[in-house]
């Protein structure tokens, strides 16, 4: 469920900025390392890579913050992470370049028994739920989003990502969004404190726990609940609509924000009401190369083609 929207313009210049620094190889190995949301659409790509260029891709899915880590301290040649790099990693990084290859989405999902098969949650609940204030999913004002329901006495159990994460990120950035008091109390990185809940590491960590945890609700990247057989609530957006993500319903939060700004720094949580079809947690993920690096070539190509055969339907559906 991840795809690149139309970013043609932006490979190009991508091929301007990665600069080489020396010779290439036909047999180079490319590491990279970073967000676990984009790690299932980068191992579709690996083995068309290999045909279409003759080198290897060996990617560690460890987290967008550790990914980041490991392309400031050069420990791999790109790093993939589903938060933008903040002013400090930017510099940090000296010289990085962050390019928006993918698409994808937050679900928010769940393991309640006794709830409805189609739960609807809006943003005033779901931050409620991550700041403790609701406990339990009898309480009334998750009646009051799923008429008809007979919500069980059960204690909500949050479960969080407790490694540095984009997906931390592309969900905190939503409830800032939609929630004055997490935004002043706790804010929006890709590590926070949270106020209620327990921790897990990494996609599949949160994914794994939730299916064990009566009660549970996370956010995970919509391909770990779906490999995870998870249920996942529908989220209501500004248009009012109670949407469940999808490549459709992505690809329209992708179009609500037309503009890409020279950073390259794209944030498609929440849009306008104008976009009915738009599922509010949606996100882009990023590539993070050095503008000078011995392989250059491999990493222009690299790109250019994850932003252009690595978009069609057999590695993005």
């Amino acid at each position: 469920m991840k795809r690149g929207l139309a970013l043609i313009a932006i490979a190009s210049a991508a091929l301007l900025l990665v600069a080489a620094a020396g010779a290439t190889s036909n047999d180079t190995t490319i590491t990279g390392a970073g967000s676990s949301f984009v790690s299932p659409l980068v191992s579709t790509w690996t083995p068309a890579l290999g045909s279409a260029f003759g080198y290897t891709v060996q990617y560690s899915p460890v987290g967008s913050g550790a990914g980041i880590a490991a392309i400031t301290n050069r420990q791999v040649d790109f790093g993939a992470s589903d938060a933008p790099l903040t002013p400090d990693q930017a510099t940090a990084c000296k010289s990085c370049v962050q390019i928006p290859w993918a698409l994808s989405a937050t679900s928010i999902a769940y393991n309640v028994s006794g709830a409805p098969v189609h739960l609807r949650l809006n943003g005033a609940v779901l931050a409620k739920i991550f700041l403790g204030d609701i406990t339990n999913w009898n309480d009334p004002q998750i009646g009051a989003l799923n008429p008809g329901a007979n919500m069980p006495n059960l204690k909500i159990t949050p479960i969080f990502r407790s490694d540095g994460s984009g997906t931390t990120y592309n969900f905190t950035d939503y409830l800032s969004g939609v929630s004055a008091k997490w935004k002043s109390s706790v804010g929006n990185s890709t590590a926070v404190t949270f106020p209620a809940g327990i921790g897990a590491r990494g996609s599949a960590g949160v994914a794994g726990l939730v299916s064990r945890t009566d009660g549970g609700i996370t956010y995970v990247d919509v391909a770990f609940a779906l490999k995870n057989h998870i249920r996942f609530a529908a989220v209501r957006n500004n248009a009012g609509k109670y949407l469940y993500p999808s490549l459709r319903r992505i690809t329209a939060a992708a179009l609500a924000f037309p503009k890409v700004p020279a950073s390259n720094e794209l944030h498609i949580v929440n849009p306008p009401k104008s976009a009915p079809l738009a599922y509010p947690i949606s996100t882009y993920t990023y590539v993070i190369v050095p503008q000078q690096t011995a392989h250059a070539a491999e990493l222009r190509k690299l790109i250019f083609w994850a932003l252009t055969q690595g978009q069609k339907s057999q590695y993005t559906s």
